[in-house]
């Protein structure tokens, strides 16, 4: 006797529902573009005063569009909703509500954020995560409500990575003007 087993379809998603869903779920919890752009200007505007913020909006949303982020950001919304309809098991249920202090896996999804952009993200994260300016007070905010314990640190990291591109690309913008001013000749010499 023969069993018809239904033919099994290869997995597939598309890469654009991923970016799609990532952007309505940092929107649902309540943060902005902007307000991940006003702390990648916080971060580097000291080093660049001309940075503007149209620019730290450009980053953060380059920075949207790699799936290492994608994944992240919907893993981490993902707990954080799950412990607010405390679904998940004992103890993790309360570390994960309380944002223990000895629960560091927050911040290990948030690592894999700012690793995409290289070594200054990991600088720039932990200076945003102590301080905790703008957006990043108010999510930390426990009397508010949700909980955002995975969240703050994956909006800090999508920060700290858009600055750390940031600050690659005026890196490299300098060096190829220091290139292309050291090739031209000065006038004098071109007469000769």
């Amino acid at each position: 006797m023969e069993h018809n087993q239904p033919e099994k379809v290869p997995y597939s998603l598309s890469s654009l529902n991923v970016e799609q869903a990532t952007r309505e779920w940092l929107e649902k919890r309540g943060v902005t573009i902007r307000e991940i752009a006003e702390l990648v200007l916080f971060l580097q505007q000291s080093y660049f005063p001309n940075l503007t913020i149209e620019e730290c909006e450009a980053s953060v949303e380059k920075v949207l569009m790699k799936r290492e982020v994608q994944n992240a950001l919907l893993t981490g919304v993902q707990l954080d909703i799950l412990a607010e309809q405390r679904q998940l098991i004992s103890p993790l249920q309360e570390m994960i509500e309380n944002d223990e202090g000895l629960y560091g896996v927050d911040e290990i999804l948030a690592f894999a954020i700012v690793n995409v952009y290289g070594s200054i993200g990991f600088t720039n994260y932990g200076y945003v995560d102590k301080l905790k300016p703008g957006v990043l007070g108010r999510l930390n905010d426990k009397s508010l409500g949700p909980i955002h314990t995975f969240f703050d640190d994956i909006v800090g990291a999508i920060a700290a990575a858009a600055s750390s591109r940031i600050a690659h690309g005026r890196r490299l913008d300098q060096e190829q003007q220091a290139d292309s001013s050291d090739m031209e000749l000065p006038e004098d010499d071109e007469a000769k």
